[in-house]
């Protein structure tokens, strides 16, 4: 304890580093003001209570921070350039020329999120115009008329790019991943009114209370030990000259995380599912006799939470193995290291190292896909042996604080550590 308030105080006797955390704290209150302010000429009665009910758009509510069951002018938050940043990078495989691109340091860098952002702004488009046609269509907002239905989606779009503008300078000026930041801030401000509205189901049920609190432990533990799990192969490099003399082999270390791929195969997986329930519910009130139908079996096929929950364990284990082959390339891997003169003990450069660091990030993947299944499906199980409904931050969300939690520490420790070489040698 004493060792966390001489951090604390150093911190904040660091002019840079405290001008960096209040930065980005500052545009952290801005984001939380903006997912406040509603969209005008859209009826709101009913919005919350309809989102809470509803398990597929819920899940969009909870990692908005609450902004589309408010309807705000920022309800999309940064989703579309989530889906643009993924879909940016499976298109770096498949075209050749972005590939290049990404390989080109720095530019190839800025070009691609520069790509990614333009891509941003038709997702926003379609997605709030898609929403809007949903709500309409389970008549929980009014009739929209074109100039509102133009004037609502001219706002969600500029709120997301705000977003994106607001994540940029946060990443740039304060501390952290700014989209990432964004993110989890948005899933922290739905926690409070989900243990109060849990508080008031256990009433009196103190046991049980007890127990639900264990399980969250349990799992936040269980989250941050194998999101800090990693394997490491041992790499030597040939002799070499340093400093005007020449010196043996040096060993270093390949590490090898075993939640490699994050978050984005649940968000893959969330997608997956979102679109069929999304346009089950838009297709329910349809004049076609037979469309209306397949909708309605369609819907009640998703609103199975068996199915929902078998579905989406199996979509998110398919989705790491597919990510982690996108990020991964065992050949490219042992070229590189070969290029730099190192070596694998025992293993042969070339084909017998790939090989080998393949069959290492297969086993890895797989575990590693074990583990964001269970984390993905652990609120359906909850929520079935509780049979509570409000729990639904689930592991996906806890997975995201954590991540982002332990992120903006290590940037914090690493600018400690700077500033302490830099006063050690009067920098």
């Amino acid at each position: 304890m004493p060792n966390f308030i001489s951090i604390f105080k150093k911190i904040f006797t660091l002019k840079d580093l405290r001008n960096k955390i209040l930065f980005t704290l500052a545009l952290v209150i801005i984001f939380r003001i903006l997912a406040h302010i509603p969209i005008p000429s859209v009826d709101t009665a009913g919005l919350s209570n309809y989102f809470q009910n509803n398990q597929i758009l819920g899940l969009l509510d909870l990692f908005s921070g609450g902004s589309v069951s408010r309807f705000s002018i920022v309800m999309l938050g940064v989703g579309p350039y989530i889906t643009s940043s993924i879909i940016m990078q499976l298109l770096q495989v498949a075209i050749p020329s972005l590939e290049e691109l990404s390989k080109e340091g720095e530019y190839g860098r800025q070009k691609i999120n520069q790509y990614t952002r333009y891509f941003s702004v038709p997702l926003s488009i379609i997605e709030s115009y898609g929403l809007v046609k949903v709500l309409q269509s389970q008549n929980v907002i009014g009739a929209v008329s074109s100039g509102d239905m133009i004037l609502t989606i001219a706002i969600a779009t500029a709120g997301t790019v705000l977003l994106m503008w607001l994540g940029e300078l946060i990443s740039e000026n304060g501390i952290g991943n700014g989209v990432s930041i964004l993110i989890s801030v948005g899933i922290i401000a739905g926690i409070p009114s989900q243990v109060i509205s849990t508080a008031q189901i256990l009433e009196n049920q103190y046991l049980l209370a007890v127990e639900i609190i264990i399980a969250a432990i349990a799992m936040i533990a269980f989250i941050v030990y194998v999101n800090e799990a990693e394997r490491r192969v041992r790499v030597s490099y040939a002799r070499r000259i340093r400093a005007g003399r020449t010196v043996g082999n040096i060993d270093s270390y390949l590490p090898i995380k075993a939640n490699a791929a994050g978050v984005i195969p649940i968000i893959f997986a969330t997608s997956f599912l979102v679109l069929p329930g999304m346009l089950g519910q838009f297709f329910q009130t349809s004049s076609i006799e037979s469309l209306q139908s397949f909708a309605l079996k369609l819907n009640q096929i998703i609103s199975n939470e068996y199915v929902y929950g078998i579905s989406f364990f199996v979509l998110v284990f398919l989705f790491t193995f597919f990510y982690t082959s996108i990020i991964f390339k065992p050949d490219q891997m042992a070229e590189n290291l070969q290029k730099q003169g190192g070596f694998i003990p025992g293993i042969r450069p070339g084909e017998q190292t790939s090989n080998f660091l393949g069959s290492i990030i297969y086993k890895i993947t797989f575990t590693g896909a074990l583990f964001l299944s269970i984390i993905a499906v652990f609120p359906f199980v909850l929520q079935s042996l509780t049979g509570i409904r409000t729990l639904a931050i689930g592991g996906t969300g806890i997975l995201i604080i954590v991540s982002v939690t332990l992120d903006f520490v290590r940037q914090i420790k690493a600018q400690l550590a700077m500033r302490s070489y830099d006063d050690a040698y009067g920098i």
